[in-house]
């Protein structure tokens, strides 16, 4: 019998959960969900994240200062100062609240009208959340959302998930195809009772919103009803959307014994 010479010693094969080619393969995909919910989860429950209210709108709009010499961009400057100057009085008045009543503004970490609400409460000196998502295109976090509550999605479905999960409130400004889809997909969630909580939307800006998208204009061909007209409500002016949030959340979430407390296992009070 011949003599071989023994093997070397090759290092451990990687742990599964270690295997990065694994993780980003098609078998790990739910993996990847999961995580997109638990991290967060995690993250939020840590830095005593209980309420927020959440801002969407485009991503184009830019601030005053930025806007000097661009008719368009100059036509639409007004929403950001208003996003921004709403996010301030807001912020502010959240930090008057007791801790388990206070809320964070939420934006999705972009420019634009997300940026305007991220600075808006830091220019207050309070945190916020940002909840990006992944895009070929897309820019990185605005520098004003609190760090350790800034999150970057891959999944569209699951980031809209923690938009509704804790909001109190939906703030839609002018913006383009995500932003009319997440205002009707929200629409539809509080429309069909899918969430056991009471959420106001109010839609900023009437020109725009009645210039792009007619909605009662539903009700009179009878695919809503009249009644879906009172689940949004309209503003023009920081001080007008901030006395219908704050009406709507000291009468549904300041004067109840037991308000709705989202838990984190089980995502909350939710069917």
């Amino acid at each position: 019998m011949s003599r071989r010479t023994p093997p070397k010693k090759t290092p451990a094969p990687k742990l599964a959960y270690m295997n990065e080619d694994f993780l980003k393969s098609p078998g790990a995909r739910m993996l990847r969900v999961e995580a997109e919910f638990l991290e967060p989860e995690l993250r939020l429950r840590a830095n005593g994240v209980r309420h927020t209210v959440v801002f969407f709108g485009s991503a184009r709009i830019r601030s005053e200062e930025e806007s000097k010499g661009n008719p368009l961009l100059e036509k639409t400057a007004k929403y950001y100062e208003g996003a921004r100057q709403l996010a301030y009085k807001l912020a502010k008045y959240s930090g008057k609240l007791p801790d388990e009543k206070q809320f964070l503004l939420c934006s999705g970490g972009g420019p634009g009208i997300m940026e305007a609400a991220n600075r808006g409460a830091y220019e207050a000196g309070q945190r916020s959340l940002a909840l990006g998502i992944s895009l070929p295109y897309e820019q990185h976090i605005n520098p004003y959302s609190t760090p350790e509550l800034s999150f970057n999605f891959h999944y569209f479905f699951v980031r809209k998930f923690w938009f509704f999960f804790l909001t109190r409130a939906l703030v839609v400004f002018p913006g383009g195809f995500g932003t009319m889809d997440e205002l009707f997909e929200m629409l539809t969630v509080i429309q069909t009772r899918k969430a056991a909580k009471h959420v106001p939307v109010i839609l900023y800006g009437r020109d725009f919103w009645e210039d792009v998208v007619d909605i009662p204009a539903l009700a009179r061909w009878g695919t809503i009803s009249q009644d879906d007209l009172e689940l949004f409500h309209t503003a023009d002016s920081p001080d007008e959307a901030f006395d219908l949030i704050v009406k709507d959340f000291e009468s549904h979430y300041l004067v109840d014994p037991e308000p709705y407390k989202p838990y984190f296992y089980g995502f909350g009070q939710t069917h």
